[in-house]
């Protein structure tokens, strides 16, 4: 992500600053001259991928446009823990006061990052790609979406308008996968990937007599999965997600699925230990 991708989020980055900052940094204001001007690195202090770091710089710009951002480390790098990723120099005051924002937005998509690249490591030399969900945090999407990429995986649908995905309650209401399928392929604008979610093997069978050009295995086993796999070979796009961790993951994808789908990528990563080594002058 570069600087000016970065300013793409300077919206969310203001809203950021502004339900931190509130009225003002009563504390730095206080302690800090304003004359003060200091120098600080990034740092990390535990081993894991970096991601996002031009959006988090970007803070430091709009608290302070004064204060100087230099990159040493690019995303997508697998860094260790000591390692300074960018130094900051100008006025303290704006160092401290977009320190926290920064930090957080810097350690949580890291964090992502780093959860991905252990499940890209875990399937390296197999046909299936790592992918994220739609399970991100409300107004994050892009930007964690951006973090899963970072950290090696690719992206699945980013929105409900990306893809026609029939899951297990429009089943429900509609009474079958065939009529399900059918509708969707009349109803969709343009021609949507139709995807179909199947709990057994039956409604695999089901999708594919339908003609969906994918379907997702939700919650099976490996064995199921590789059962399925036999029947869909060629026929149809093999997602397979649900209950997938980081010792399973690697028996899924050796039953040849296409791609192993993991919410835990995003909404079950733990934030990147990040600080700010300072020095005020």
């Amino acid at each position: 992500m570069t600087e000016l991708e970065a300013t793409a989020y300077d919206p969310f980055l203001r809203a950021a600053i502004a339900e931190d900052v509130g009225g003002g940094d009563i504390t730095t204001d206080a302690v800090i001259p304003e004359s003060a001007t200091a120098t600080a690195d990034v740092v990390v202090r535990v081993d894991g991928v970096l991601a996002g770091l031009a959006v988090a710089l970007r803070v430091f710009a709009l608290v302070d446009s004064r204060i100087d951002r230099d990159v040493k480390i690019q995303d997508g790098t697998h860094v260790q823990a000591g390692a300074a990723v960018a130094r900051l120099s100008g006025p303290a005051r704006g160092i401290l006061t977009a320190e926290r924002v920064a930090l957080n937005l810097l350690g949580r998509l890291s964090g992502i990052a780093t959860l991905t690249r252990s499940y890209v490591d875990e399937v390296r030399g197999l046909h299936a790609k790592i992918t994220d969900t739609r399970k991100t945090t409300p107004g994050l999407r892009a930007l964690e979406r951006y973090a899963v990429r970072a950290g090696g995986g690719v992206n699945n649908r980013f929105g409900l308008h990306d893809a026609v995905l029939i899951k297990d309650n429009h089943l429900a209401a509609v009474g079958g996968v065939g009529e399900a399928v059918a509708r969707g392929r009349k109803g969709a604008t343009g021609d949507p990937v139709i995807e179909v979610e199947c709990d057994t093997l039956q409604q695999v069978t089901d999708a594919l007599v339908a003609g969906a050009d994918s379907v997702l295995l939700d919650n099976m086993d490996a064995a199921t999965i590789a059962e399925a796999m036999k029947m869909a070979s060629g026929r149809a796009i093999v997602e397979a997600s649900g209950g997938i961790n980081l010792r399973t993951v690697r028996g899924v994808a050796v039953t040849g699925v296409d791609v192993i789908s993991v919410g835990a990528l995003t909404h079950g990563a733990v934030s990147l230990d990040v600080a700010l080594d300072i020095v005020v002058r």
